[in-house]
């Protein structure tokens, strides 16, 4: 398969592909800018259906990273990490120090933390062999599981798409669908809830939408009947590519936010969403809130969980701000989005803090 000249291949620093045969390990780390600082990003396991797929979705996770991190006003870079294994029967603690030393082989220019399939637990695995790692418990700016904040910040970003989109400062009696009920999908789902939205969900773990069912009151619908339900908003919370030619002529919300990472298959579904007055809030804006979280602990820096939660409330401004340059410039918010990231990638980290200034 091609790589340099890949779309998402994106003028990637550096690709690391690492294989222990001991451990079983099959793992990518790519690193896709440093400009504003080392790069940090998730690592993900999953149980890929091939090499390639595995390729393509570290790439476009790393690059989104580089995206994410600017946008949040934050002096990282961009870089993620892959594992190909089913997490629920193939993962061990030997697989996961296996990773951390070819974490620590990259010499700190990229620094990892929990993804889908990946714990807290792991990670202090991983911290076993390598220091650049994040999102642990211990340490004395230990900050833990970044879902929480991931979710709460979805949840503000939210709040924000549906201001701008259906003139609405609350969300009682919203009729909200939520494609995932992981870590970041139930905490979203239980702050929909306690804001008086109706829920509809799904999941591939049937345990996860009974508990939503069971807690929230929520209406469980197929997997693939999600896209098509009668809501106000729909909130992929699950893998990313959601949005595409299948699923977009399905939709009946009139606002996209959620917290998958790369939603859309390719970006010309930005202005598709556009021209059917679909408001699409740009992952990578709305699901900042772990990274945010993470930034602190990368930095030394403790912050406790109630003025991290505030912290990440800022997305809520920020999304505000790209409607009305959407607006003005009558583009697609992903394409503003993009826009002022890549400026501040370029600026080195020399942009002001978290201000959106201009398209």
């Amino acid at each position: 398969m091609a790589i340099f000249s890949s779309d998402d291949f994106d003028n990637h620093e550096q690709v690391v592909f690492c294989n222990d045969p001991h451990t079983g390990l099959k793992a990518i780390i790519a690193v896709h800018n440093t400009n504003r600082g080392p790069a940090v990003g998730g690592c993900r396991m999953w149980n890929y259906a091939s090499e390639e797929e595995a390729v393509r979705d570290v790439l476009r996770l790393s690059r989104g990273m580089s995206y994410k991190n600017a946008m949040a006003g934050l002096n990282l870079g961009g870089g993620k990490a892959v594992i190909i294994a089913d997490s629920a029967t193939q993962k061990t603690p030997e697989m996961m120090r296996s990773f951390g030393r070819f974490i620590n082989s990259v010499g700190g220019k990229y620094i990892t933390a929990e993804d889908v399939g990946i714990t807290v637990e792991d990670m202090e695995q991983v911290a076993t062999q390598t220091k650049f790692v994040a999102g642990l418990e211990q340490g004395s700016a230990g900050s833990g599981d970044p879902s929480p904040y991931t979710a709460h910040g979805v949840f503000k970003g939210l709040c924000a798409s549906v201001k701008h989109r259906l003139k609405r400062d609350n969300l009682e009696g919203l009729k909200v669908s939520v494609q995932g009920l992981g870590h970041v999908g139930y905490d979203l789902a239980r702050e929909l809830h306690e804001a008086g939205a109706e829920l509809f969900v799904t999941d591939i773990n049937k345990d996860n939408v009974a508990r939503a069912v069971e807690n929230f009151g929520a209406t469980a619908v197929g997997l693939d009947e999600i896209y098509s339900q009668d809501v106000d908003v729909f909130a992929p919370c699950a893998l990313g590519s959601i949005i595409n030619d299948v699923t977009i002529p399905q939709l009946k919300a009139k606002v996209i936010a959620g917290a998958s990472n790369n939603q859309l298959e390719e970006s010309r579904h930005d202005q598709v969403l556009r021209d059917m007055g679909i408001l699409y809030a740009p992952d990578y804006v709305i699901n900042a809130g772990g990274i945010m979280n993470v930034a602190n602990e990368v930095n030394g820096k403790y912050i406790s969980p109630a003025d991290g939660m505030k912290a990440v409330e800022v997305i809520y401004d920020t999304l505000l701000e790209i409607f009305d340059l959407a607006d003005e410039y009558s583009k697609p918010t992903g394409v503003i989005a993009d826009q002022l990231a890549l400026a501040r990638i370029n600026s080195g980290g020399d942009d002001g803090g978290n201000s959106v200034k201009a398209a």
